[in-house]
């Protein structure tokens, strides 16, 4: 293991119900334990399909629609998912019922739990509730719960979003990372400077770390 060194700032652009960006997380924490270098995480919004309407969408229809891809391609790369996640210590349970739900929600409550020092639980909560547990993370109950499993005030959380205050706040920092060239998730910003897109495995992420370090300073 590489001597120890300070923590390295991981600016996260992502949206809850992207696979990708749990199972890039998960191999970013391997490649932490690698590495010997600890990653600051703060994580930012995105939505994969902002113009989701409330009732959602089949999955199965969604990815056919959005992608282009065959039952058998879905299927194929649900499999993969599934595996990859195994690997890393997450468990994917994809069923023929599963949707595809608004998020825009879940990140207004995001960027409120932040404010509170708890985004981070908050993030790895919704990312379980959508992809353990099939639960619809557009809706307001799901979000109350996945706050107090985050160690949230549920009637809080539940006023934060009825509220609205911070959804101008969300759609800022979207169009501040538009601006930034991402268009896709996940996007990782290692110490402000080199970004990388999409999950690049735990030797990628280890290069990367490892070579913030050597720099730093």
């Amino acid at each position: 293991m590489a001597q120890s060194a300070p923590p390295v700032r991981v600016d996260i652009v992502s949206d809850v119900v992207c696979p990708w960006c749990i199972i890039g997380y998960r191999q970013l924490l391997q490649a932490q334990e690698l590495s010997g270098i600890e990653a600051e995480i703060r994580w930012h919004p995105f939505e994969l399909n902002p113009d989701m309407p409330d009732e959602g969408q089949d999955l199965r229809e969604h990815i056919a629609q959005k992608y282009g891809s065959t039952p058998e391609q879905s299927q194929s790369s649900r499999d993969r998912i599934t595996a990859l996640g195994a690997d890393l210590g997450f468990d994917f349970r994809f069923t023929p019922e599963m949707r595809m739900w608004n998020t825009f929600r879940a990140h207004q409550l995001l960027d409120w739990a932040e404010g509170k020092g708890r985004q981070h639980d908050l993030k790895l909560a919704l990312f379980h509730a959508y992809f353990s547990r099939g639960a619809d993370v557009s809706d307001p109950a799901v979000l109350e719960q996945a706050a107090v499993t985050a160690g949230l005030d549920g009637k809080a959380a539940r006023a934060a979003l009825e509220h609205g205050a911070h959804a101008p706040f969300v759609r800022n920092k979207q169009a501040q990372w538009a601006a930034r060239g991402v268009h896709g998730v996940p996007a990782m910003v290692f110490d402000r400077k080199y970004m990388v897109s999409g999950a690049q495995g735990i030797d990628g992420y280890r290069a990367v770390l490892n070579r913030v370090a050597a720099t730093a300073g």
